[in-house]
């Protein structure tokens, strides 16, 4: 017995005693118990009634490669040749990294559980399994890396954007690579670079979204955190059709990128910022300064004025001051 199958026969919201779940999967109550455990020390949120049996807290949908393809438009489903669902890997970007020469562009990796999930500055991306999104895609670009810049802020637009068309409410963008709900982070961008310096060569971008953030879960992040629960007024959209729509704007945008670069971006971004003319702290390299936020340029770099000085900042720490 897997832990997906498990969860495949919780996922209906009913109670289910240890013996039923034993005997439908084929397994020993022990086996079906130690599960269980493993589910619930991820952040599953799985209540047990003695006497009764076990039961999930939460709504939960199980990602399916076919019912995501069924969704997707002709258009999209040529601009991703490759997906793939893996119920546990350590990263889905290390999955892509190991076989990027392998793999065409447009291909894109979900996991429902990841080990070591990757954030950014070396941070782990926490997420219970199937409570949110979590994957990679894989990119090639003609042009070499300079003309990337700005590229996780493009993401994150076509991110933004689609989740507010799927009902969220109150989404922003905080530099570089957040998406926010309400001051919590909702999803997180990490956009990590391969092949030749001048050209041509691709993007990984790993992409971590929640949508439903258990308490616990929530207690234990270190920061303010959102879900799509929040966002979408109490009832998230289904994680199938939202990869699908993700993936829809996703391949738009990165083709619209590699034409124009972030410029064609900038005006969709301000629109979405949530740091512009807020105060902030500001760290970079050993460096902590305050100074206020005014927009960002364009190739995505943020524009801090610090006194009557302006700067402009390629790789920073910030955080908005109370």
């Amino acid at each position: 017995m897997d832990e997906r199958a498990l969860l495949a026969t919780l996922i209906d919201g009913a109670t289910h005693s240890g013996a039923t779940l034993a005997a439908t999967l084929g397994v020993s109550r022990a086996a079906v118990w130690k599960q269980i455990e493993s589910l619930r020390a991820a952040g599953l949120p799985i209540a047990a009634q003695v006497g009764r049996g076990y039961h999930l807290q939460c709504p939960l949908q199980l990602l399916d490669g076919d019912a995501l393809r069924a969704v997707l438009p002709r258009g999209a489903s040529k601009a991703w040749p490759c997906i793939e669902i893996h119920w546990q890997l350590d990263s889905t970007s290390s999955e892509l990294q190991r076989r990027a020469a392998l793999l065409p562009s447009g291909s894109a990796i979900f996991a429902e559980r990841q080990s070591a999930g990757r954030g950014r500055r070396g941070r782990s991306w926490l997420a219970p399994p199937a409570l949110g999104l979590t994957f990679s895609l894989l990119w090639r670009f003609e042009h070499g890396f300079a003309a990337l810049a700005g590229l996780s802020l493009a993401v994150g637009v076509a991110v933004a954007e689609t989740l507010r068309a799927r009902g969220a409410h109150a989404i922003t963008l905080k530099w570089p690579n957040d998406v926010q709900h309400d001051g919590g982070k909702l999803a997180g961008i990490l956009v990590e670079l391969g092949g030749e310096f001048l050209g041509p060569c691709h993007a990984l971008i790993g992409i971590g979204l929640n949508v439903c953030m258990p308490a616990a879960v929530r207690a234990d992040a270190g920061q303010p955190v959102a879900d799509l629960v929040d966002a979408c007024g109490g009832v998230a959209p289904a994680r199938n059709a939202l990869a699908a729509a993700l993936l829809v704007a996703l391949a738009e945008a990165l083709a619209l990128f590699a034409r124009e670069g972030f410029a064609a971006f900038a005006a969709r971004y301000a629109a979405l910022d949530a740091l512009a003319g807020r105060e902030l702290s500001v760290q970079t390299g050993s460096e902590a300064f305050r100074a206020r936020a005014r927009g960002v340029d364009s190739r995505g770099a943020l524009r801090v004025s610090r006194g009557a000085q302006m700067l402009l900042l390629d790789s920073a720490e910030v955080s908005v001051r109370a």
